[in-house]
């Protein structure tokens, strides 16, 4: 029986690309170690950009296809002029990304056509937190909740475990609710 294009193509994703890519770092698995960079500038007040271009991976320097420019910035209510989404916003955005991508790399793997994923993200923040008025507030978030919308070609408990292995292997979950450790250097002239 010959498999068509179309056949390796599920929900967008190249499930050959998929499973050789598994493949490859079940055979040599230094190609796991993956870097990420960003380089944020400040313009003014709360306004910064962040440029994502290189990143190191399968055991060399790599670039982007492009240049990603990401404003941040916070709302006039915030003391910002809202020239892009707050840091926070930012974070929220990470989350419902990683966990969309990888439901639908799950579901691809396992031969299940998606018709519509949809994810609505909310963090609780107190602000008391950030504004050092009350130090027994954390200056993050309280809680995040996560509420997905999942069509497709599987039963309903079938959909609700692509969450959960989602869930699973999620590298932003991951970082937010798994303390990370973060170096801070500072250059001064």
């Amino acid at each position: 029986m010959s498999t068509t294009v179309d056949d390796n193509i599920r929900n967008g994703v190249d499930t050959t690309a998929l499973f050789a890519t598994i493949d490859a770092v079940k055979a040599a698995p230094s190609a796991a170690h993956f870097q990420f960079r960003a380089e944020n500038e400040w313009l003014t007040g709360t306004h910064s950009r962040t440029t994502i271009d290189g990143f190191f991976g399968v055991g060399e320097e790599r670039s982007h296809e492009r240049s990603f420019v990401l404003d941040a910035d916070h709302p006039a209510v915030l003391v910002g002029q809202d020239n892009g989404p707050a840091p926070v916003e930012h974070l929220l955005h990470a989350l419902a990304a990683c966990l969309t991508a990888g439901l639908v790399n799950v579901a691809a793997a396992r031969g299940i056509r998606l018709g519509e994923v949809r994810a609505h993200v909310a963090g609780d923040i107190d602000l008391n937190g950030i504004l050092g008025l009350d130090p027994a507030i954390r200056n993050g978030f309280r809680s995040i909740s996560v509420r997905f919308t999942v069509k497709g070609d599987a039963p309903a408990d079938v959909l609700r475990a692509l969450v959960e292995q989602s869930r699973s292997r999620s590298a932003v979950f991951d970082v937010i609710t798994n303390r990370v450790p973060v170096t801070i250097d500072v250059e001064t002239s």
